[in-house]
Order: structure tokens, then sequence, then C-alpha cells
């Protein structure tokens, strides 16, 4: 292996979860950015910053019922995600790492898809001259502020079960709150208040996985046996086709074709409807799982 691919492979929380229009597209494109901002002074945290005022402009390209414009927005949303990788990759390459860095990054996705539906709902009740669209984009806003907690949840678990270092972000309520607690006032102190709430509500939702991970730390502490962390990620990649479906690109690939078709309003029953049965299926597989072990 050369050191290039050397430091790909680096630059990737784990191949185990990365999707494969990651892999073959916004990875590859990522890591070529990063490895070269590696050595200068722009930071992970600069490029999200950049990321979040990109991907903003998108909802703007996405309310004119005019092809051209929508294409546009479609293209400038595919670099705000590259962006987002960036971020990630030259975190891995610099070792420049925090957990304000991280909580950022996933606010910058809600900051995108917040533009996007206001946008779309004022296109469609400026279409339709109703405003019951706004009710219809909250929903839909909702629930996927909801299916990309625990997806977000799922996906670092798994990092964690394959070594202590792959899963350094993974975090209880507790640590977040002690966190919190220690952070003198200020932006960074809100950040770990609005995390404090992002981790409490995936807790609440996986109280089996809450359970197993009491009795393994109980049993092992931070040391838990390497067959149990295989056997754990055996049964959790099982889970991946259908938790990507709810990620960024699965998400995405819907929308580009409900944008460029001119039907608006699928979009948001598709998030609030077929997203949001998959996600308890997600949930309650997941669950079984963590039964099944304790």
């Amino acid at each position: 292996m050369g050191n290039l691919d050397k430091a790909y492979e680096e630059s990737l929380k784990s191949i185990e979860t990365e999707n494969i229009i990651d892999r073959i597209f916004y990875r590859p494109i990522g890591f070529r950015i990063a490895y070269l901002l590696r050595n200068t002074p722009v930071t992970p945290n600069m490029v999200t910053v950049v990321s979040i005022f990109v991907g903003a402009a998108v909802g703007f390209l996405f309310y004119p019922v005019n092809l051209l414009y929508n294409i546009y927005g479609i293209l400038v949303l595919i670099f705000a995600n590259i962006l987002d990788c960036v971020d990630g990759q030259l975190a891995r390459l610099t070792g420049i790492k925090s957990a304000i860095g991280r909580i950022l990054d996933g606010l910058a996705g809600d900051i995108w898809f917040a533009c996007i539906y206001i946008n779309l709902a004022l296109r469609l009740s400026h279409e339709y001259g109703n405003y019951w669209f706004f009710a219809l984009a909250v929903a839909s806003g909702l629930s996927h502020l909801v299916q990309a907690n625990i997806v977000d949840y799922y996906k670092t678990l798994h990092l964690y079960f394959i070594s202590k270092e792959k899963g350094a972000e993974f975090q209880t309520v507790d640590e977040v709150r002690k966190q919190h607690k220690n952070t003198k006032p200020g932006l960074n102190k809100a950040f770990y208040l609005l995390y404090g709430i992002y981790t409490s509500i995936q807790e609440k939702a996986t109280p089996a996985l809450q359970q197993l991970l009491k009795n393994l730390h109980a049993r092992y502490g931070d040391e838990i046996p390497k067959d149990i962390r295989k056997k754990f990620r055996e049964k959790s990649l099982k889970l991946m086709p259908l938790i990507d479906m709810m990620t960024f690109n699965g998400r995405t690939i819907i929308m580009f074709i409900v944008i460029l078709s001119g039907y608006i309003w699928v979009y948001f029953l598709y998030e609030i409807i077929v997203l949001n049965i998959i996600l308890i299926i997600v949930n309650r597989k997941h669950e079984k799982i963590c039964a099944s072990f304790l």
C-alpha cells in the first residue's frame, strides 16, 4: 500500500460504515482536497463554516420553478457535501479534532435542509395558493432531525465496536452534560447544551442498547472482548443498507428526482411516511440485536 493509499484509508472513519456513493464519489474527492489543505492554516472548522453558507444557498436555487436554477441547486448541494467530507477527512489527516467540530458538522446539515424546506414550502404555497405546505415542511424537517440523529448514533456505535480509537466520538449523555458543566459560558457551552439534548434523544430511543452497554462496561470496562465486538458488528452491518436510506445520499437521490420532476410535495411525504417507517424497522431490529447479547 502506497503512502497516498494509506493516508486515504486513515482519512475515513471506517470502510464498514461508508456507503457506495461515498466510497466511489464523495470521499475520494474530499480526500484530494483535504490532502492539499493538510499543511495549510485552513482548519476543519473553517471548512465546515464555508459548507454552511454553500449549503444554505441551495434552498434559494430550489425555490424558482426553473429547471436550470434547480439543476444549479443540485450541483451546489453536491459541492456542499463534498466540503462536509473535506472537514472530517482533514480532521483525521491533521489530528485536529474536537467535540465542537463534530457538533458544528452536524449543525451544518441541519441548516442546509432547513433552508431547503423553507424555500420548497414557499414554492409550493405560491404554486398552489395554500400555506398549509409549511405544516408539511415542519413535519418533514422534524422527521429528518430524528432520522439523522438515530442514524448518526448507530454509525458511531458501529465504530465504537471496531475499536476505542475509531469510536472515540461515541459519548453518553452523562459525559456530554459533564462537558457542558465544565465549559465556560459562551458559544461552546451552548453547543454542548444542544448536544446534550441530541444525545438524550438517542439514548431514550434505544433502551436495549443502553442496557447492553451498561452490562458490557460493568463486566469488561473499556476492554470489550474482540469476539463480542466482531459478532456485534456482523449483525449491525446487516442493517447498514436500511440505515443508508436515511443518510444524506439516500434521501438526496429521491430529492433530486423529485426536484427535477417538479412534484415537490412528494419529497415531504417520502420523509414523513417512508423514511419514518424505515426508522421504526431499523430501531426495532437494532434493539433485537442488542437484546440477543443480553
